[in-house]
Order: C-alpha cells, then structure tokens, then sequence
C-alpha cells in the first residue's frame, strides 16, 4: 500500500477505476489511456491522473496504463488481495438479498455467517449459511476474524446492533438500516440508503418534467398575448 494516507474523496473513487478496469479486462483490452478509463468512470481525465497519483506511477507515455497491472495495484490499496470475513445481522428481505448476492464473494468478501434476533428464522439456510441467534455474533467474530459487519435490520434494532458489534471489536459497519448510527472514534460506518437515493431520482425526475412541460407553456403563454393584441 502507499505510504501516505490517500484522500476519502480518492478512496471512494477507486472501487469506480476498479469496476472500470475490470470491464476491459473482461473485454480483452490490455492497455488504456487515462482518458478511456476516466470516460469509462465517470470522471474527467486530470481528476483520474490525480487519483492514481496517490497510489504511484503507473502509467506508461505514450502507451497509457496496463489493464491487468493497474487492476491489483488498486486492488491491493484497498485491501482486495485478502479474504474478507463478513457478518450480515438481519435476514429479512434484504438480508436475504444482501446474503444470496454473489457481488461479495467475487470482490473478496466472504460471508460467514447471517445472524437474526427472530427466533422463528433461526437454523433456516440462506445462501448455504444457517441463520443463527444475533446472541452468537461474539463467537463468529471470534472464531472467523471478522472486521466487517452488515446491518440490514429495521431502523429501531440498527443502533443496538451496532453498539454490540463495537462491542466485539468490529470496527467497520455497513448500514442498510435507514438512521443514523452514533459510534465511537475509530469505527468506520457506510451508509446506504435507498429510500433517500429514489427521493433524490424523484426530485430529477421532477426537474426534467418541469423543463420538458416550459416550452409549452411559454407558447400557450405568447400565443394568448398575441391573440390579445389583435
């Protein structure tokens, strides 16, 4: 990993370049410019160069960047190249989703175990996992090393969780839970919420109708002028 301490706004782009980088792996391409990977991104080309300036010099002038080389490169910064044990508390809807989702296996992140507070969904096989009592969590975490933990309960059960994953020493959390989590100093939360991401698409949604329904109603608008001034 590089020695200095990269930039949250760079380290947040980075799974970006990944997924970028993995497509043309998939596609065949060996080498890219820094303007195809930043197109393939999302980005502009001076913000990706400066990115991967953190990481160090790994392209080429002239030839641009190795596709397979830049690929573990980044992998490796953002701790890619090991196993991940993760823990998923919750196993409802989206547990279940989150649980049978193959995303995490090939990215690096093993689940190992899906645990839920419902003594009703206890011994049921999720995704070849059998669901056990959230009163085991110290024990997995004990016995699997885990360091990530993923919160997919309702709102009201998301803090409690929380405090008792930070009790175990889990000091990373991603939280499907739709509220704000207090923690400590030194635990690393997530947040992904979906109901505020469709209110966002909502709002852009709104916009694009309002702009489409101003031409007309700006030619309603004259044409009642000009009827008016006959």
């Amino acid at each position: 990993m590089s020695a200095t301490r990269i930039p949250e706004a760079t380290v947040a782009r980075l799974p970006v370049y990944l997924r970028a980088l993995n497509a043309m792996s998939e596609a065949g391409t060996t080498t890219c410019s820094s303007l195809e990977l930043a197109t393939a991104a999302g980005v502009n080309s001076a913000k990706l160069r400066k990115d991967l300036s953190h990481l160090g010099s790994y392209g080429t002038r002239g030839v641009g960047y190795d596709v397979d080389y830049l690929r573990y490169q980044i992998s490796r910064e953002i701790g890619l190249t090991q196993d991940w044990p993760v823990v998923v508390v919750g196993i409802g809807n989206l547990g279940h989703a989150l649980a049978n989702y193959s995303g995490f296996s090939s990215r690096g992140f093993r689940t190992v175990a899906l645990l839920d507070a419902d003594g009703s969904r206890q011994g049921e096989v999720v995704a070849g996992l059998e669901i056990r009592s959230f009163d085991d969590l110290e024990d997995v975490v004990t016995e699997h090393g885990v360091g990530i933990g993923v919160i997919a309960t309702p709102a009201v059960a998301a803090q409690d969780v929380a405090d008792r994953m930070v009790a175990v020493g889990i000091r990373s959390i991603l939280n499907f839970a739709p509220t704000i989590l207090a923690l400590p100093e030194g635990v690393d939360v997530r947040r992904v919420d979906l109901s505020s991401e469709l209110q966002i698409l909502a709002y852009h949604e709104q916009r694009k109708a309002s702009a489409a329904s101003a031409p007309a109603i700006v030619v309603e608008q004259v044409a009642r002028t000009a009827g008016g001034a006959r």
